[in-house]
C-alpha cells in the first residue's frame, strides 16, 4: 500500500475515533502526556510570551492550549477534521485551528514563510508515513533564529510492539520483581496496526523509524540537532497492582524529545 493511501486511510481512522482520544485526553492530557510528553517539549521549546507558535498534528488542542495559555500566539493543524472539531470545542486562547496534512508540504508552506518562532509537534512523527515534507516545510516556515521541537515514540525502546516483561523471583526467601521490554527488531520493520490506548476503538497505523531514518530527513531539510531527552516515568509513578505498562519502567524512556535548528 502506498504512503498516501495508508495516509488517508490514517485520517478516516482517526476520524472515527476522534471522541475517544478527546475523552481520554481531555482539557490537559493524559497520564503520559502531563508526566513525560509536555515538561520534555517545554523544556526544549524554551517558550517566550508572545512567540508564535505551530503545533503540527494537535489532536484535540491539548499542547496548542497549553502553548496559548504560556503567551503564545498559536496556529495549531491537524488532518483529521473530527480532531479539530473536538479541539475547537474545547476552546483555548485564540488559537487558529486549520485543517492541514503534515505530508503536503505545500499546504504548510501557505501558513507562511519565516513566520514563526517555533515548531511543535506532540507525539504524531510515529503516525506520519512521509516525514520529510514537514521537515522542508518546517525548514521554510521558521524564522532563521527558529527551532523545531517534537516528541515521538522512542525508536530503540518504544518501538512497533514492543513486549512487556515481569518477572517475579523467590530467592533465599526474598521475592523481586523485575520488569524488562523485549525487541524483535530495530532498524527495519514495515507500517503495522497497534492498538494504542487501552480501550481504543480500533487500531490505527504505527511507522517505526530507527533514529538514524527520523533524523536524516530532518538533517537533508537543513536543520542541526542541538537538544535531546529521553523522559521516562519515575519510580514513584508505578502501579500497586504491577500492572504492565510504562509507569513501571523507570529506567526505559517510551518518548524521544528532539529540538532541531536552522543549520
Amino acid at each position: 500500500m502506498d504512503s498516501k493511501r495508508l495516509n488517508e486511510e490514517g485520517r478516516l481512522l482517526w476520524n472515527r475515533k476522534a471522541e475517544f482520544w478527546d475523552d481520554l485526553f481531555g482539557d490537559w492530557g493524559n497520564q503520559f502526556h502531563r508526566r513525560l510528553v509536555e515538561p520534555s517539549l517545554l523544556q526544549l521549546l524554551q517558550l517566550k510570551a508572545g512567540e508564535t507558535v505551530l503545533d503540527v498534528g494537535c489532536g484535540n488542542g491539548v499542547l496548542a492550549r497549553r502553548l496559548a495559555l504560556l503567551g503564545a500566539r498559536v496556529t495549531a493543524c491537524d488532518f483529521s477534521e473530527e480532531m479539530l472539531r473536538l479541539a475547537r470545542a474545547r476552546g483555548g486562547r485564540e488559537i487558529d485551528y486549520r485543517q492541514i496534512d503534515a505530508t503536503d508540504e505545500e499546504a504548510l508552506a501557505q501558513l507562511g514563510e519565516g513566520q514563526f518562532d517555533a515548531i511543535t509537534c506532540s507525539m504524531a512523527l510515529m503516525d506520519i508515513p512521509e516525514i520529510e515534507p514537514l521537515f522542508c516545510a518546517g525548514r521554510r516556515l521558521l524564522r532563521p533564529d527558529g527551532r523545531f521541537i517534537f516528541a515521538t515514540m522512542h525508536p530503540a525502546f518504544n518501538s512497533n510492539n514492543p513486549i512487556f516483561i515481569h518477572e517475579k523471583e523467590d530467592r533465599d526467601g526474598i521475592v523481586s520483581e523485575s520488569f524488562a521490554v523485549k525487541l524483535h527488531a530495530y532498524l527495519d520493520m514495515p507500517p503495522v496496526l497497534g492498538a494504542g490506548a487501552p480501550g481504543e476503538p480500533s487500531p490505527h497505523y504505527y511507522y517505526h523509524r530507527p533514529l538514524g531514518e527520523l533524523l536524516r530527513p530532518a538533517f537533508r531539510a537543513g536543520f542541526l540537532l542541538d537538544g535531546l531527552l529521553e523522559p521516562a516515568f519515575a519510580a514513584e509513578d508505578a502501579s500497586d497492582g504491577g500492572r504492565l505498562s510504562w509507569t513501571e519502567f523507570a529506567q526505559i524512556p517510551p518518548v524521544l524529545t528532539c529540538r532541531l535548528r536552522p543549520g
